[in-house]
């Protein structure tokens, strides 16, 4: 038997892969992009102030931020398998232990801190790092926007179901729900377990370990670039997401379209990514993200001039999540294109940190400057000039490989 057909044969499962990590991508993607639902009646029972709840979702924003290049090199250096497994046991206990929470501090703890650590340990990113090492490079920013896709049906599904919930069992045993689901993660994982294998020991250039891998990487002037962009996306995102439900209602309309607009901004969201996926592997990765900054831009704008309606919703939901999670399959891209697979869920993870930095931002200076204020305009303002900042921003990355794997391919 050749060596090549052993190889096929002993390889992993790639469509087996692409399945469980979409379900994963799916399932971890969810709850936490239904937390919005949550924010009047948990406020209503407990009479806190919107800042109290704001400040626990943005405090999960950072601690995910902060918690995945941690589970990158974890991922890295132990396996898929494990990393999700911790993060599936994080994310369940504080989903759990928000049920029950009466004080401030027990949100911060439970929806905050176990959460966000566990949406770190079992999220999109290690998904696509799966991914990356296991198709082909040509593959890589098709199956990038088929994961994040992915994660965009998650939130189109939890928005309805997470609404309906509660409507109907009541906030707290949605919650119970929830945790369920996530329990399923590990039992997925099984057909992600590995890790990314280092060079073979006929290869020209030596196996490369990650402490130069990360000073490789933060001497790279493009790697740079990308870390600060994406931290606009981030505060777009997080402040959308949380914000946007009580934004409507705030300005007459009926609670439900807080939780139709999440949820169609998930369904346009699907159809982004994997638009994503395909032009970021034909076109230029860094002028398209940067017209994806410049567009958003556009479309807060709009919204914010325009009388907030029905239409004016659908309208600002459909245009929003075309553009939601577009960016990450040409950031993750940019970062396999410089550096390679090898340390992908670290590099990745120190990207996706500046990410949920921004996140934080967006939901914490949402709800402080709402209850300073009584308005979110400035919020709104702020994320204009953010988006055209990352436009500036995105423009001069050049997309190669660095110098080693370039030296390593022509060799």
């Amino acid at each position: 038997m050749s060596t090549a057909s052993t190889s096929r044969r002993d390889g992993p499962n790639i469509p087996l892969v692409i399945a469980c990590g979409c379900l994963i991508a799916l399932i971890s993607f969810g709850p936490r992009s239904a937390m919005g639902l949550f924010f009047q009646p948990m406020t209503e029972a407990r009479d806190w102030s919107r800042e109290i709840f704001a400040l626990a979702i943005a405090i999960q924003n950072l601690m995910w931020g902060i918690g995945q290049p941690i589970a990158g090199m974890f991922a890295d250096r132990f396996g898929t398998w494990k990393a999700m497994a911790i993060g599936a046991a994080l994310y369940a206990a504080g989903l759990f232990l928000m049920v029950d929470a009466q004080s401030a501090v027990a949100l911060h703890v439970s929806a905050g801190v176990l959460i966000g650590l566990g949406v770190a340990f079992s999220s999109f990113s290690l998904v696509l790092a799966s991914f990356g090492r296991t198709v082909s490079p040509e593959q890589r920013s098709l199956a990038f926007g088929i994961g994040t896709a992915s994660g965009s049906l998650g939130q189109f599904l939890f928005a309805p179901l997470g609404g309906a919930l509660i409507a109907g069992i009541g906030w707290q045993q949605t919650l119970i729900v929830f945790m369920g689901l996530i329990a399923l993660i590990p039992l997925l994982a099984i057909a992600l377990k590995g890790k990314a294998a280092p060079p073979s020991s006929d290869q020209a250039v030596a196996d490369q370990s990650l402490t130069s891998a990360m000073a490789e990487a933060f001497g790279t002037r493009g790697f740079i670039l990308l870390t600060i962009g994406f931290f606009v996306c981030g505060f777009h995102v997080a402040f959308i997401t949380v914000h946007l439900p009580p934004y409507i209602a705030d300005l007459g309309l009926d609670p439900s379209w807080g939780a139709t607009s999440i949820a169609l901004i998930g369904l346009f969201n699907i159809v982004g990514s994997l638009a994503s996926g395909y032009i970021g592997g034909r076109y230029s990765k860094p002028i398209f993200l940067a017209l994806i900054y410049l567009a958003r831009a556009v479309v807060i704008f709009g919204f914010i001039m325009l009388p907030v309606t029905p239409v004016s919703v659908l309208v600002f939901s459909a245009l929003m999540g075309l553009l939601w999670l577009s960016t990450v399959p040409p950031t993750s891209g940019l970062v396999a294109v410089m550096f390679g697979p090898r340390y992908m869920a670290t590099l990745f993870g120190f990207v996706f940190l500046s990410h949920q930095i921004g996140s934080f931002l967006g939901v914490w200076l949402g709800g402080k400057l709402y209850d300073e204020t009584g308005s979110y305009d400035a919020i709104w303002w702020m994320g204009i000039a953010l988006g055209i900042a990352a436009a500036i921003i995105h423009w001069p990355i050049q997309e190669k490989p660095v110098d080693r794997l370039a030296q390593q391919a022509a060799e």
